[in-house]
């Protein structure tokens, strides 16, 4: 991998990590498209512009990390349980699913007309959360469980767990900022056990192209959910939605 492989996936990463699309089937996508093997080394590069991601959630939300706020990081860690118990229990049938060519495009398709089918039914008038400060236990219980669907590759993290904050009630804002909050343990979890498992493949890696691809990867995530806000201010999902879909055909269509 050169430097501007680096650069590319750093975009990559960065501008889907937070978004309603699918990280994980971007990389794999993008990865194929530049001809990168999914070495060893390719994937103590991808551990590494996560990280990156992680980071810039914490300068985001910095103000979030005070002693007032440990109600709110209780309701993420009642969240993250789901996903972390049914990912350890069935890992294996989990990285099964990476090898079916179908899954990813296949996921893309439905999570996108799932976005269309839910912003058509979606009223403003029932949102019962505007702030992350004011999410439930109980809902945020259900955002969790809703969160176990991103274990299928192509069905992406921040969709699932804001279709199921906009299921019990949050407003698009809040549940956008609460997947953001709740990328934190998700992603640090799987960063932390790849860099266990892997961290001797780091030796054989080019330190200068992790360099940049993480400091590509930070500060475009910065920027993507700064914009992210800003644009569910104003519009719905139905962008993602069709995004979604167009880019499941043409995964299809490239096969």
């Amino acid at each position: 991998m050169d430097i501007l492989n680096a650069v590319i996936l750093g975009l990559v990463e960065g501008a889907t990590e937070f978004l309603p699309i699918s990280s994980t089937g971007h990389l794999i996508v993008v990865s194929q498209w530049l001809g990168i093997d999914q070495s060893k080394v390719h994937i103590a590069f991808e551990v590494i512009i996560q990280l990156a991601a992680i980071l810039a959630v914490l300068a985001t939300y910095r103000g979030k990390f005070t002693p007032r706020h440990f109600s709110l990081w209780t309701k993420v860690l009642v969240a993250f349980l789901p996903i972390a118990a049914i990912g350890f229990l069935f890992k294996d049938q989990i990285k099964a699913l990476f090898l079916n060519p179908t899954i990813v495009p296949t996921m893309f398709i439905i999570g996108g007309i799932v976005f269309l089918v839910l912003e058509y039914f979606h009223k403003e008038s029932h949102e019962g959360v505007g702030s992350v400060d004011d999410v439930t236990y109980k809902q945020a219980a259900w955002i969790g469980f809703a969160q176990i669907f991103a274990l299928v590759p192509g069905t992406s993290r921040a969709g699932s767990t804001i279709v199921g904050a906009l299921l019990v009630g949050l407003s698009r804002k809040a549940a956008a900022e609460f997947s953001f909050l709740l990328a934190l343990p998700v992603m640090g979890a799987a960063s932390g056990y790849e860099i266990l498992k892997n961290y001797q493949d780091f030796s054989g890696a080019n330190w200068a192209v992790l360099g940049i691809g993480f400091i590509t990867a930070f500060i475009v995530a910065w920027l993507t959910m700064k914009l992210f806000i800003a644009f569910l201010e104003k519009f719905t999902f139905n962008a993602f939605g069709l995004y979604r879909i167009a880019f499941g055909v043409l995964l299809f269509w490239m096969m």
